[in-house]
């Protein structure tokens, strides 16, 4: 099932709510703000000084190794990616998010706390078109066992697979496709999860100082450590769609076509949008009088008052 949004939407009211950082460790409180129409998503940084700002976008994504950072001239955002999700899976196409730290909170290590802000704070539809793109041509990108595969389609699946040598992972493959209230029922509640020993080592470094068991799901060598269990049987695999559909919501629009993916992360993800939106014959950026799309916008990019300020094609 599908409905028909033609109009960007922005939230009704503000909203806030204090988590701690999955990295840092230390408390961060961030609040959602409405925006108007062709303003995106873009973080506010209100802990430097003249509150700059950061587009959320594939272009200015700037580390992926443990999560989705963006930045741009030094200021960065990092673990934006759940966020980002809820975002695309209510339909805000614009907002503010301002931030008193560098990391937005990792709350429970999914997207419902996300979902239940934006529920508290509404939707407000506008007078500006969206955009969406679409996929033309087969696009596939692989870098060793690892691929993204997209090819045309009217509306938005996937088919996501893992596989890992644990005995309560394993192989485990997901296949969606977006409809109004889907999201918040399929794949939000679904945490991040890591293995011990990885958790570990990284803690000993100084990162992932706030992850525990209240924020993510955490394996030994073979048993789950998180006494209530997992949320849904196959909770890894529909995190890794939570994270593809927040990295995927930095293109910027809306993407309609069929997706493949297999034992990605958000590097892949991010080199893939990359090697998308730089081949132009793969896809048509389009703003139909009426169309249908799933129920999941994301931001417009094509009219903003100001220039968007994206980092450096190195970068």
């Amino acid at each position: 099932m599908q409905e028909t949004f033609t109009s960007q939407c922005t939230i009704r009211r503000e909203v806030a709510g204090e988590g701690i950082g999955l990295h840092s460790g230390a408390p961060v409180l961030l609040r959602l703000k409405p925006a108007p129409v062709d303003f995106g998503i873009r973080f506010r940084r209100m802990d430097l000084p003249g509150n700059p700002m950061v587009t959320a976008h594939y272009r200015n994504v700037t580390e992926t190794a443990l999560a989705t950072t963006i930045g741009c001239n030094g200021v960065t955002v990092s673990t934006i990616e759940h966020l980002m999700a809820a975002l695309m899976g209510r339909g805000v196409d614009n907002a503010l998010v301002e931030l008193d730290g560098p990391e937005v909170p990792i709350f429970d290590g999914s997207a419902r706390f996300f979902v239940e802000m934006l529920q508290r704070a509404g939707l407000e539809e506008q007078n500006g078109a969206r955009r969406f793109v679409k996929i033309r041509r087969e696009l596939n990108f692989r870098e060793g066992d690892a691929f993204i595969k997209a090819v045309p389609g009217s509306d938005f699946r996937l088919r996501y697979t893992i596989d890992f040598p644990h005995p309560l992972i394993g192989r485990q493959e997901f296949r969606w496709s977006f409809a109004p209230g889907d999201f918040a029922r399929d794949i939000a509640a679904a945490r991040t999860f890591g293995f011990l020993k990885d958790v570990q080592k990284l803690q000993s470094v100084g990162l992932a100082l706030g992850g525990s068991l209240s924020n993510a799901v955490v394996f030994d060598d073979r048993t789950l450590l998180n006494g209530e269990g997992l949320r849904y049987g196959d909770e890894c695999v529909r995190h890794k769609v939570l994270d593809f559909l927040g990295d995927v919501a930095l293109v910027g629009m809306p993407l309609l076509g069929h997706f493949e993916i297999h034992k990605a992360g958000h590097t892949l993800h991010n080199r893939f949008l990359r090697r998308l939106m730089g081949s132009p014959s793969c896809y048509a950026a389009e703003v139909p009088r009426a169309f249908t799309v799933p129920f999941f916008q994301t931001p417009s990019f094509s009219a903003l008052a100001e220039p968007i300020p994206l980092a450096s094609k190195s970068s």
